[in-house]
């Protein structure tokens, strides 16, 4: 098959225009925190979404560059893209928002979900940099499509949402210069890529929670 990627349009996009592709088709079902956002488009037919934003963790601001460039690093935190597009569609995408990034000199991580299947063959692919594979972990219950500032610890101190481990890339999107002064800034070990099998989910299809009760001693799927 021959790409004609000339015939896709990328360009800069509003937090309302990612907002159908989020909260419909990514597994995550819920906005994050936006401050850059692209859309892909073929002709007029919007094909796909990327969004870069501050972490929600202050102290992975800090634990990736140390506290001088916590201020420089932001978040790929949605990649969506329509169904039957080319297989390097996504690469191509990621790597133009990347190239219109570099003036604002960032540090970008992103994250491949295991639980998800994902190894981050897309990241692999850019030449972002593996840093290791996060910790499983569990955060406070709070229901579904509530903000974590509604939690109840007189209802939900029982219950605990389990986070499964996460693969770690960062990319330097910056001028040489300072690409080598984060290279030498950059606080964790720079690993070989992981590697297994992929799998797709469908577009649309939430994420599912796993809860461990601490009552019961069980965890259960919802």
């Amino acid at each position: 098959m021959i790409i004609i990627f000339k015939e896709y349009t990328i360009k800069k996009i509003s937090y309302e225009e990612t907002k159908d592709m989020i909260l419909n088709m990514h597994y995550a079902k819920r906005m994050p925190s936006i401050s850059f956002a692209f859309g892909i488009y073929k002709q007029d037919k919007q094909l796909g979404i990327v969004t870069y934003g501050k972490p929600d963790s202050p102290f992975l601001m800090r634990g990736v560059l140390g506290e001088e460039f916590s201020s420089k690093v932001y978040e790929l935190n949605r990649l969506v893209l329509i169904e039957g597009l080319p297989r390097n569609t996504a690469s191509y995408f990621v790597s133009k928002t990347l190239k219109l990034l570099s003036s604002n000199n960032l540090c970008i991580v992103s994250y491949s979900d295991t639980g998800m299947h994902h190894n981050g063959y897309i990241y692999q692919a850019l030449n972002f940099k593996f840093t290791g594979t996060t910790k499983a972990r569990t955060d406070k219950y709070t229901p579904k499509g509530k903000h974590s500032r509604h939690y109840d610890s007189t209802l939900d101190s029982h219950l605990r949402v389990y986070r499964t481990p996460k693969n770690r890339y960062v990319y330097f999107a910056c001028d040489k210069r300072t690409r080598k002064i984060y290279e030498q800034a950059l606080k964790y070990p720079v690993l070989p890529f992981p590697k297994g099998e992929n799998k797709n989910y469908t577009l649309g299809t939430e994420q599912p929670r796993i809860v461990f009760n601490s009552k019961t001693q069980e965890y259960y799927s919802e």
